[in-house]
């Protein structure tokens, strides 16, 4: 069963126009190969040109129109913002970027090209895009885990405030959202004024 918080960036890039293939979790035993655990979200936007990039380093809401196909890895560690001492001293967070995981991405990729998309195979390499709580607000803190993070291969980042604030901008109360729990648990929050649009601006 997909996480909670692998669910929420799902629901993200579908409502932005992806298609989005989230890879099943198994039980995996010590000593076992576990590449497959690394990546969470494959996304291919046929509406995005073939040679989009995105315009910074932080991706928002509206950089989605210029990302083609990307691999996406969430890392909800909602209560702490990443550091560069955290990322220094967790590996787990770069799993994703090893040569033999990335391998496997790309074979995912060439499978769905030859089904959906005949120009997918010779399209643009992927971007390796990272979904985190968030960086430090402050430099040098914030400019040396943004260096850190590139250093490792990481394309881009977005963050949950980011996504969140996407999510309860589309959401209307007028409308039911019978196929997405999330997307109906955020309506019925509107509905009793319980989310408010001054307080979206927290997010930011």
């Amino acid at each position: 069963m997909a996480g909670f918080d692998e669910n929420i960036v799902r629901e993200y890039f579908e409502l932005n126009g992806f298609f989005v293939r989230q890879l099943r979790k198994y039980l995996v035993q010590s000593g076992k190969k576990r590449s497959q655990q690394a990546i969470d979200l494959l996304v291919y936007n046929p509406s995005a040109p073939v040679d989009g990039v995105p315009a910074g380093f932080q991706l928002f809401s509206a950089d989605m129109t210029r990302i083609r196909r990307a691999v996406v890895v969430v890392k909800a560690w909602h209560s702490s913002r990443f550091t560069p001492a955290m990322l220094k001293s967790s590996s787990r967070v770069f799993e994703f970027l090893k040569k033999d995981v990335l391998s496997k991405a790309e074979g995912y990729f060439s499978y769905q090209a030859d089904e959906l998309d005949p120009e997918w195979a010779n399209g643009p390499a992927f971007t390796k895009i990272l979904v985190l709580p968030g960086l430090p607000t402050s430099d040098p803190q914030r400019s040396e885990s943004i260096e850190l993070l590139k250093a490792s291969g990481v394309d881009a980042i977005i963050t949950f405030s980011t996504i969140l604030e996407n999510l309860l901008r589309h959401v209307e109360v007028n409308h039911s959202y019978q196929k997405s729990d999330l997307l109906q648990l955020m309506r019925v929050l509107k509905i009793y004024d319980m989310v408010k649009e001054p307080q979206m601006n927290l997010f930011n």
